[in-house]
């Protein structure tokens, strides 16, 4: 029997020690069954630095549905990965040791990235734990690791035998902080402060100029044209002509194109190569000229003559000067706008032309998106994420890095032919750098030399593969064909994640997923939103509103947190506030209180079903009907609307009405009810509140971990459930009375009339709250509406009386007035009923005192 107090603290450690200790949540694969595996894809948290409380929050959804599906028979399969294969744990080692990754050799740089991220995924492994999260900790993985080199290195291979793979020399997108090509889903809008500059370009070998407004004027050196829409009548005059770039001096020609927005600026647009995708699409559409005026680094280069050197932010101040002095600037006004950034670091992009290995995106999209819907969505308004994406997509997928850390490609070229040589699929994982190619001569022109690729996948490459990775994806040699070492958790069914990566993570592993198996990787996705501070703002290390975790578990149990956590709709942003932490913390008393109450008035032993009486019967019938609906909801992963009716229905329903009535009982039918409804009770709690249901089912009932058993069926139980609800409702009435009026709960009432159904639960009532009679009426007690106050309407009453208004009042308030059905007649005057609003009182007129419960009157006489 539990006794004394909860202790969170001690418990909450015991039993995430004993879990992992004693492999309570391993996947069993030598049991594996196809239709009674759950394989949840659980998203491997960036190495980054430390843990952050969104973290907690995806992961703690994902538990409550690993537990449910274990309860309910499943052999689920969760496991956890380390995602720090990645520019952000380049950075994170470079912050770390204060070092700069271009001053060491890879090789070496890679050793050190790989001994900081170790350090911090043993401290990931920590917090998972501590979290009681049901993770099956041999079923690991880091995205760096050989096992997931070979599988990163497979994917490329095959994608390429497939045509789906190519090498081009073109406009990539380019961060110029981080020094490396990135793709369309690592960009995002920011709204910055800029300048529009409105500039005189003079047309060649004429005395004829215009005006171009532009943010950029340090893009000048890599103007290769001007453009005009083909409907603006006053410019048309320019097309065909060549206007003489300012500064600089190069003459480019003047061309229509409907791609110009008339509406921005001056309706005359520069072309410049490249200062956004519009400049790529120009270039492409009318074979213009390439110059490169920015380098990777954001400096400008020689095609910037004297500005060669300066990075973009200086060239422009120098360039926009000398405008002004050269008498070009005709006009400098501030503004916002809009820039691409790269998501990592918050730099303005380039579009730069480098050589770089692309995926096939633009020629699928359409089965993408049918690949999409064939999927269940939690929330299913996400799919709509996913299809805008998909309907916005500009470019393939840029897959090469230009980084010092990560999984190289398997790829070698031919030093005279440029001839691709890529490694066998046997010898993977390979690195180019250090392994020699797997043949001795190109196949293409005899040449004996070859030059190592050096670039790294894009780290969604790699993570995109994670259903993969886990069903042990892999080339058989022998049989000469792909297959799985576990193919009954493919397809996954669950891919957890939050909806800021739906076009990052979720999309990339649709495409590299169904391009290698021609299914979909996943049977649903649940998207879970992102937590917010408590004023509804964004957490982020640069506003310091950042919650750690271990601030909060060191002031609230891990269940209360978890209670927090299920606080939300599904794919709904949730904010942090201690309110909701202390609400768990409340339930986890109640509960422990409840439990000890309900053990000492039950046996020790299991008791069998006897002949239920009515209120026995009809609690048990009010809990399958709970049963259902928790399960229901947490089918349909609405984990706050389960939450918030189970609480209600415990703390409300069993706690303040039916174990009231249960002690004051010593009878076979009110025991075994309570050992079998608190029994369902901590099972149904047991995927919230981990740890005190564990606690309490060890201590009072088997030695078996709760997360182990079965999940509650109704027991199909037949009971008035009217006369159920009206008879508790009875009872919290006469216990609000005796709190009014001031009486013990244990003092007399001598008589008590219930005008509602309470047939059979006579006793019960009667029984708890010491009623010495108690009768059923036939018919409704003399009630009579009385009114208790007149409102006016003021917005009306006022405009038409006016100076009359006082008058009205003073013969409201003295009570001197006549009310008709749609009229009021007060100070000699007529009101209409849209002046007034009557406030009117249900009063009894009999002996005792009229009580309202729910729909059920009661009559009290003490």
């Amino acid at each position: 029997m539990p006794s004394g107090d909860y202790d969170p603290e001690a418990t909450e450690r015991k039993w995430q020690e004993r879990w992992v200790d004693e492999n309570t949540y391993d996947y069993d694969d030598a049991a594996v069954d196809g239709d009674t595996v759950f394989s949840i894809d659980s998203p491997p948290p960036t190495v980054s630095g430390s843990l952050h409380w969104g973290h907690v929050y995806g992961f703690t959804l994902q538990d409550f549905v690993a537990r449910f599906e274990r309860m309910r028979g499943e052999n689920v399969f969760f496991p956890f990965g380390y995602d720090d294969n990645g520019i952000a744990s380049e950075r994170l080692t470079e912050g770390e040791l204060d070092i700069q990754h271009q001053d060491y050799e890879r090789r070496e740089f890679q050793q050190l990235c790989r001994e900081v991220c170790a350090e911090y995924e043993s401290e990931f492994t920590e917090k998972m734990q501590a979290l009681g999260i049901s993770i099956d900790w041999d079923h690991t993985y880091r995205t760096i690791e050989p096992r997931v080199q070979r599988a990163s290195q497979l994917s490329f291979i095959e994608l390429y035998e497939q045509g789906r793979e190519y090498r081009q020399r073109a406009p990539a997108i380019w961060c110029p902080e981080c020094e490396t090509a990135i793709s369309q889903v690592e960009t995002e809008d920011d709204e910055q402060p800029s300048h529009f500059h409105d500039l005189e370009f003079e047309v060649t070998d004429s005395e004829d100029s215009f005006i171009i407004s532009t943010t950029r004027p340090e893009l000048l050196p890599a103007c290769v044209a001007v453009f005009v829409h083909p409907d603006d009548d006053d410019n048309q005059h320019l097309v065909g002509e060549e206007a003489t770039i300012p500064l600089f001096g190069q003459s480019v020609p003047i061309i229509a194109d409907d791609r110009v927005d008339m509406e921005t600026g001056s309706g005359i647009v520069m072309c410049c190569t490249f200062g956004d995708q519009n400049d790529i699409e120009w270039y492409q559409a009318h074979d213009l000229d390439l110059r490169i005026a920015i380098d990777e680094s954001g400096t400008l280069t020689e095609e910037a003559d004297e500005y060669a050197g300066l990075d973009r932010d200086e060239a422009r101040e120098a360039i926009v000067s000398d405008l002004d002095d050269a008498g070009y600037l005709l006009d400098r006004r501030a503004i916002t706008h809009v820039v691409n950034v790269h998501e990592r670091c918050g730099t303005s992009v380039e579009f730069l032309v480098t050589e770089q290995w692309y995926i096939k995106l633009l020629d699928k999209t359409d089965e993408y998106l049918e690949a999409g819907r064939q999927m269940e969505w939690f929330p299913e308004k996400m799919f709509t994420r996913y299809k805008n994406w998909i309907e916005g997509l500009q470019w393939d997928w840029s897959i090469s890095r230009q980084r010092s850390s990560g999984i190289p490609f398997p790829v070698w070229y031919c030093a005279e032919c440029d001839h691709e040589v890529i490694a066998d699929k046997e010898n993977l994982p390979v690195d180019p750098l250090s392994d020699d190619p797997p043949v001795d001569a190109c196949s293409e022109c005899g040449h004996d030399e070859f030059v190592a690729e050096d670039d790294v996948f894009d780290t969604w490459a790699t993570s995109s593969l994670t259903p993969l990775i886990n069903a042990g994806w892999d080339w058989d040699a022998e049989s000469e064909e792909y297959g799985m070492e576990h193919p009954e958790i493919y397809p996954f069914d669950v891919r957890p994640q939050g909806h800021d990566i739906i076009s990052f993570w979720l999309f990339h592993t649709v495409v590299k997923c169904y391009e290698h198996t021609g299914e979909v990787p996943f049977d649903s996705v649940m998207i879970n939103g992102m937590v917010l501070d408590e004023n509804r703002v964004k957490m982020s290390k640069s506003l310091g509103n950042i919650v750690s975790p271990d601030e909060v578990l060191e002031k609230y149990p891990v269940d209360a947190a978890r209670y927090w956590a299920a606080g939300s709709a599904v794919g709904d942003d949730l904010p942090y506030n201690e309110k909701g932490i202390v609400a768990g913390e409340k339930l986890l008393r109640k509960l422990w209180n409840a439990s000890k109450l309900v053990d000492s008035l039950t046996p020790d032993e299991r008791l069998d079903q006897p002949d239920l009486k009515a209120i026995d019967r009809w609690l048990l019938a009010e809990m399958d009907d709970t049963i259902r609906f928790v399960t229901e909801k947490l089918e349909a992963r609405e984990f706050s609307k389960a939450r918030d009716h189970l609480r209600s229905f415990f703390w409300h329903t069993f706690c303040d009405d039916y174990l009231e009535i249960a002690k004051e009982r010593d009878d076979e039918s009110a025991a075994y009810t309570l050992q079998t409804a608190h029994r369902r009770f901590l099972k149904l709690f047991a995927p919230f509140l981990a740890h005190i249901t564990e606690e309490l089912w060890r201590e009072l009932y088997d030695e078996t971990s709760i997360h182990n058993t079965d999940w509650p069926e109704p027991l199909g139980l037949d009971a008035d459930h009217e006369a159920g609800e009206t008879a508790m409702a009875v009872v919290g009435a006469l216990r609000k009375y005796k709190s009014d009026a001031q009486l013990s709960l244990n003092a007399a009432i001598d008589t008590v009339e219930v005008y509602g159904n309470v047939a059979g639960f006579e006793a019960d009532i009667q029984r708890v709250m010491h009623v010495d009679s108690l009768t059923m009426l036939d018919e409704e007690p003399e009630i009579e509406s009385v009114v208790t106050g007149i409102d006016l309407d003021y917005s009306v009453v006022g405009p038409e009386y006016g100076s009359q208004v006082p008058e009205i009042e003073a013969g409201l308030e003295a009570d001197e007035y006549e009310l008709g059905d749609d009229s009021l007649s007060v100070a000699g005057i007529e009101l209409d009923s849209e002046m007034f609003e009557v406030d009117r009182e249900r009063r009894y007129t009999g002996e005792g005192e009229m009580l309202e419960a729910d729909d059920a009157i009661v009559i009290v006489q003490n």
